[in-house]
């Protein structure tokens, strides 16, 4: 780890609302470099926001995000593009381009934002997408033409194009089917232990989070209201964690449920 314990990133009082709406009500996490954190909690608790928020797409209304060190709240523009370099997404609905095709989709950021030659993003493109198993003819395609399977391992190759430092996964296996739902985690495990990557992610899946999270995290009303990892999630002794793990209808998470 770099520096001298220094985690890669360092979440202290994180606030965010929308109007009346307190969403993150002051989150407190670590995550260690080349460290797989997976986000946990029901629908609406914030783990988007506070991923949006890590990413820069929202401004917190209070509180600290220390990437390597640096503070991040509040950067200007030069300075937070120099930090989005670090950074790498996969996006719940695999957000590609339909116009593109699928090689010009994963090179992407390399063209568009670091200014790299067609000739020279193409070949890293065809790189990554092997990597994620897709052969060279799959490059010519465009998305509309692929499987929702196949769209999410393209989605994966534009996350880790540019070698990312730091990779975001929302939903990673949303909408999937059980056997494509584990090659995804797979290939995901694969790609940021190659890359030696941090990796934060937020899911419902808890298939999905036994496969590729070193540690675990709960957002339960816009806290941290458990962590450790993952091979303690069971015996977490936590009454919210034990009726998320295990999917009960019964428990302290009321769900708003109106008769129809």
């Amino acid at each position: 780890m770099s520096g001298v314990n220094r985690p890669k990133i360092a979440v202290r009082g994180l606030k965010k609302s929308f109007g009346p709406k307190r969403v993150l009500d002051g989150v407190d996490i670590d995550c260690g470099a080349g460290e797989s954190l997976v986000i946990i909690g029901g629908s609406g608790t914030g783990k988007s926001v506070f991923v949006k928020c890590i990413l820069g797409l929202l401004r917190p209304d209070a509180g600290s995000i220390r990437i390597d060190g640096e503070e991040t709240v509040g950067l200007g523009r030069a300075a937070r593009e120099r930090l989005m370099r670090k950074f790498g997404m996969l996006f719940q609905g695999s957000a590609l381009f339909d116009s593109l095709p699928v090689w010009e989709n994963v090179a992407f950021g390399l063209i568009q934002g670091r200014g790299m030659e067609r000739t020279r993003a193409r070949d890293i493109a065809m790189e990554k997408l092997a990597a994620v198993g897709l052969g060279a003819e799959v490059g010519e395609l465009r998305p509309a033409e692929l499987s929702g399977g196949m769209q999410k391992r393209v989605a994966l190759a534009r996350a880790i194009a540019a070698e990312p430092e730091i990779i975001f996964f929302d939903e990673p296996t949303t909408g999937l089917d059980p056997i494509m739902a584990d090659v995804i985690n797979h290939l995901i495990v694969k790609c940021v232990r190659g890359l030696g990557a941090t990796a934060i992610s937020i899911t419902h899946d808890m298939t999905s989070v036994r496969k590729i999270a070193d540690r675990v995290a709960m957002l339960h009303k816009g806290r941290i209201i458990w962590q450790g990892p993952t091979a303690e999630i069971d015996a977490s002794d936590n009454p919210f964690v034990d009726q998320f793990v295990h999917g009960r209808a019964e428990g302290p998470i009321a769900m708003e449920v109106r008769a129809g």
